[in-house]
């Protein structure tokens, strides 16, 4: 009977309704999300977000241990809701020139709960690739009632870095040195179209 539980949990957090076999989801890029976090000099933390990226992610019901991850951001996409902010970061932090992209690719999924894991991967950012560990929760997977011929994945994502890792040390310790990661992912795979049987 535990057997038979956990083997239930484990396609409730990774599987899909109509596939029995890994799959591959597309970033939805209106409703994904990348996020992130920084305290400016204890008075605020200010919040900023990435607007381009390319990628994707697979998803194996039989596997869920299997499943991969990879995004490439462009930095010059970097949304701080003001043009000052923008150039300022750009130039005293993320240097887009030199690097113009942040890049992550999955190395393992670790199952913490029924629709809950660790997802390691390698990050490079700032041209210096480091293993970074996010949070990550499933939050829905199913046919998209708006788009019958696409079947949509979302999941949330949280985590930590220090950007002194990745020799970004720009005003350390005024402007902190952790850096909070806030992703909402929607992935999209196409299904065919339903089939009208009279």
């Amino acid at each position: 009977m535990k057997k038979l539980l956990s083997t239930a949990a484990a396609l409730v957090l990774f599987s899909t309704a109509a596939y029995a076999e890994p799959t591959t989801y597309s970033y939805d890029p209106l409703h994904t999300q990348v996020l992130f976090g920084v305290n400016h000099m204890g008075y605020t933390t200010s919040h900023g977000r990435f607007n381009k990226f390319t990628g994707h992610f697979t998803l194996d019901p039989a596997a869920p241990e299997a499943a991969t991850a990879d995004i490439s951001i462009d930095v010059n996409s970097l949304d701080m809701a003001s043009d000052i902010w923008n150039e300022h970061v750009k130039e005293k932090f993320l240097e887009p020139a030199k690097f113009p992209t942040i890049d992550f690719k999955s190395t393992s999924v670790k199952r913490t709960g029924d629709k809950t894991a660790e997802l390691t991967g390698n990050l490079t950012l700032h041209g210096v690739t480091k293993p970074v560990t996010l949070n990550v929760t499933l939050n829905k997977i199913g046919p998209n009632p708006m788009m019958q011929t696409q079947e949509d994945a979302g999941f949330t994502l949280t985590g930590t870095i220090k950007r002194s890792d990745f020799d970004i040390k720009a005003f350390i310790p005024l402007v902190s040195d952790e850096v909070t990661l806030d992703i909402e992912v929607d992935g999209q795979h196409p299904v065919p179209a339903p089939t009208n049987n009279k």
